[in-house]
């Protein structure tokens, strides 16, 4: 039940807009597809044959990849589609 100005279904609205674009991101993220490379595309040191098999397309080193999850990638907390009192915390 929406209160205040919203109409009515503007929360679920808002629920399901927040939830497509969380799975958009999520898809964007997909693992590589195609071709496995034979040298990492980053330190260019050669990838082993077990896991271009096991990963179907990969670019990256298994040393490359630990590098690049290693860092920390902030993601707004907030939600842009709220109302202004579902943004105070």
């Amino acid at each position: 039940m929406a209160g205040g100005w919203a109409r009515d279904g503007a929360v679920a609205e808002q629920i399901e807009a927040s939830i497509n674009d969380e799975l958009a991101r999520l898809k964007s993220r997909r693992g590589p597809v195609g071709e496995s490379a034979v040298l990492c595309a980053e330190c260019e040191e050669p990838i082993p044959q077990a896991r271009r098999e096991a990963l179907p397309g990969v670019k990256l080193c298994i040393e490359c990849v630990r590098a690049r999850d290693a860092v920390h990638q902030n993601r707004g907390g907030i939600n842009r589609r709220g109302s202004k009192d579902s943004q105070l915390k």
